[in-house]
């Protein structure tokens, strides 16, 4: 789980779907992590159904901008391969 200052709240206003960075504004929020993958899932479709609303193409290109700004997220860590015939890797000296 992560800690809720990892995470961005989007609400639904009369003005549109917004980002909320103060956490405080009224109407219908949802909150997403601060990856983007998470913000890229979420544009296809999760967030409007939370929302209950549907993002006009303002919205997408609103909220879109603001996904671009997140920091990269790390390379996902390779399994470590076996160790291949003949390597001393991983055996027991005795």
């Amino acid at each position: 789980m992560l800690a809720k200052r990892n995470l961005i709240r989007i609400v639904r206003s009369p003005e549109g779907v917004l980002v909320d960075p103060s956490m405080k504004l009224n109407g219908r929020g949802a909150y997403l992590h601060d990856q983007r993958s998470c913000w890229t899932k979420a544009l296809k479709g999760n967030l409007a159904a939370a929302l209950r609303t549907s993002l006009s193409a303002g919205d997408l290109e609103h909220l879109t901008k603001y996904m671009d700004q997140l920091p990269a997220e790390p390379e996902a860590k390779t399994e470590a391969q076996p160790p291949t015939e003949g390597s001393h890797e991983g055996a027991d000296l005795i």
